[in-house]
């Protein structure tokens, strides 16, 4: 492990002021991924900052019934939180499908949105990666890519997201706090996160030095049906081949509002907007669902190894879609 200072800043001020001073400087929470980085010699950080113990551990019920989640709260207490569970039960069942028990006791709220791709071309110093370090190549490309992205890929990435609560929060129109030099900002958890292109390296919309402080599900969302829903390799501690999360509300047998992501096919969460347009308005059945769904997909581009995903991901959101309506009416 190479050498590396510490600083452990009594305000998120400090931890700002100190991420300016210092390039090549990384926040540390929980840690559980950035320590890994660390030990394989994929992030060679200048300066640590720890905010682990910075006050943003709350979770807080704002008086408009939306919630506001502190970076630092942990998955586990997240995950378990009622008001999510009854509010936002997509949420919670989409941390309760990532990683360990043990993981989720330490991970956070903004580290699991932070938390860089699971490539083994991205982790393995010896391989080509534009991601880690750009202009090498992308190994996966014409190699080992089963597990990779089928849509928003380019030439110089096929890596996908990690992340299970990203998903959720995508489709629960979730937004992400940012705290930086220039102050306070928002920006929607569906637009946090970039697609490749030509510059895989950035991985989200986060200006240098900014600090997630807290992200907020919306009261637009609350209490709407919502589900989580995802295939992997093995029952647990495994990355998503494919993933859907869901919002769906009926009335009168009409789809009223809709939210639908996909996690485990691209560079970021899926927000599916062609599906989420076809069916607002549409006869909640199983048609419908079908037709939307073909839209999205209809745009997934798979490699050599990997256009199971695409039945994957469909079969995945016509069943949590088919499960969310609720049954026809007895004449």
């Amino acid at each position: 492990m190479n050498g590396f200072g510490y600083l452990r800043p009594g305000t998120v001020q400090e931890a700002v002021e100190a991420y300016a001073a210092q390039p090549g400087a990384r926040y540390l929470a929980g840690g559980t991924n950035l320590v890994d980085l660390l030990k394989l010699g994929v992030e060679r950080p200048a300066l640590l900052i720890d905010i682990g113990r910075l006050p943003l551990d709350g979770i807080q019920e704002l008086p408009d019934g939306s919630l506001r989640v502190g970076a630092t709260v942990r998955n586990s207490d997240l995950a378990a939180d009622p008001r999510v569970r009854e509010r936002w039960p997509a949420l919670s069942q989409a941390l309760l499908a990532g990683a360990s028990a043990q993981l989720r006791n330490a991970a956070t709220t903004g580290g699991n949105l932070l938390q860089r791709t699971r490539c083994p071309y991205f982790q393995d110093l010896d391989k080509p990666c534009n991601k880690r370090e750009p202009g090498s190549g992308c190994g996966a490309r014409d190699g080992v890519h089963r597990d990779h992205a089928v849509l928003g890929h380019s030439a110089q990435c096929i890596a996908t997201h990690p992340s299970d609560m990203a998903v959720a929060l995508a489709a629960l129109d979730a937004q992400v706090e940012l705290y930086g030099t220039d102050g306070t900002r928002r920006l929607p958890v569906a637009d946090f996160h970039r697609l490749p292109g030509e510059h895989p390296e950035r991985d989200t919309w986060i200006r240098p030095g900014e600090l997630i402080t807290g992200v907020l599900l919306p009261a637009a969302t609350a209490g709407a049906p919502s589900a989580y829903r995802k295939a992997r390799d093995r029952a647990s501690y495994a990355f998503a081949l494919a993933s859907v999360a869901v919002l769906l509300r009926v009335a009168d047998g009409v789809v009223d509002q809709v939210g639908v992501a996909f996690g485990g096919l691209a560079h970021r969460p899926w927000r599916a907007r062609h599906t989420e347009l076809a069916l607002l308005g549409a006869p909640a059945t199983p048609a419908a669902f079908e037709g939307a769904v073909a839209l999205e997909l209809a745009h997934a581009e798979p490699l050599r190894d990997n256009a199971y995903k695409v039945s994957l991901a469909r079969n995945l959101a016509l069943d949590v879609l088919n499960r969310l309506a609720p049954a026809p009416a007895v004449a």
